[in-house]
């Protein structure tokens, strides 16, 4: 059954290859302890049930034993991947099997990061095949979507360039998988001036209207949308009208500026929050 209800909040970062497996440990079991003493932390809704979902992508090799430490956490946290191959086995050396990564625990899988494309020359179609398989083995694929153009005001430019990227993913899976699409316009990284919250907003606001219109199917739940750009305290609150969390880097590499913004991401336009 496609997901209902309202979209559950989402926040959590990739460590990409700036840690070795000790660095990463370290920071696992410091993110844990840090979470652990948060007050009224998870958040529940109504029913008890937690209100948000956070997740932490490592390095395959630190994968398993990730997994472990986070199971300290006196919340749900996901382990997820930074890649994946579009086959469960075969004689593809280097590669790392879907299903070998939901074994391992993992609940998303990182796929279609501009870094992918544009260092190994991934495509749509690539990108696609491996949302296929990583559904195919229960997981969530989390899309790294966003414009190389720079649109200025032009809104409609940027959505064309995302909903490219967007559709490829959405026509290989089923209506009723969930899907998590992380939005970077691809001209701002690194870049001194990042996009406007005005600007994410607009795109982010108009790329689900386009999305679930072109997949009549498809639940609003089952889509959810993160910004993946540099992030700091005070943003989501900024954004939250356009994105459901935030996909972190480096800010996050601080457990504290992590669990930070993972209250922030909660508490963004709830009364009382």
């Amino acid at each position: 059954m496609p997901s209902t209800g309202p979209r559950r909040r989402l926040v959590g970062t990739s460590l990409k290859m700036y840690f070795d497996l000790d660095r990463t440990r370290s920071y696992v079991r410091d993110v844990v302890r840090t979470l652990n003493e948060l007050p009224n932390f998870p958040p529940r809704d109504a029913a008890g049930h937690q209100a948000l979902d956070v997740f932490v992508i490592p390095d395959f090799v630190s994968l398993t034993s990730v997994h472990e430490l986070l199971q300290d956490v006196q919340a749900e946290v996901w382990v997820g991947a930074q890649d994946t191959h579009d086959q469960d086995a075969g004689a593809y050396t280097g590669e790392v099997s879907p299903k070998t990564l939901a074994q391992a625990g993992c609940r998303l899988v990182e796929i279609g990061h501009a870094e992918r494309r544009g260092l190994f020359g991934e495509t749509d179609e690539i990108v696609a095949r491996k949302a296929g398989a990583i559904v195919r083995n229960a997981m969530t694929p989390l899309v790294c979507v966003g414009e190389v153009t720079y649109p200025g005001e032009d809104t409609e430019l940027a959505v064309s360039e995302c909903w490219q990227q967007a559709r490829a993913v959405l026509e290989a899976v089923p209506t009723d998988a969930d899907v998590v699409l992380a939005y970077e316009p691809v001209w701002a990284i690194g870049k001194a001036q990042p996009a406007s919250a005005a600007h994410i907003v607009a795109v982010t606001q108009a790329l689900r209207v386009r999305c679930l219109d072109e997949f009549p199917n498809r639940s609003d739940a089952s889509l959810r949308i993160l910004y993946g750009g540099s992030a700091k305290p005070g943003l989501y609150e900024h954004i939250y009208e356009g994105v459901d969390g935030l996909f972190l880097g480096r800010f996050a590499h601080d457990p504290a500026q992590f669990a930070k913004t993972i209250q922030e991401v909660y508490a963004a336009g709830r009364t009382g929050a």
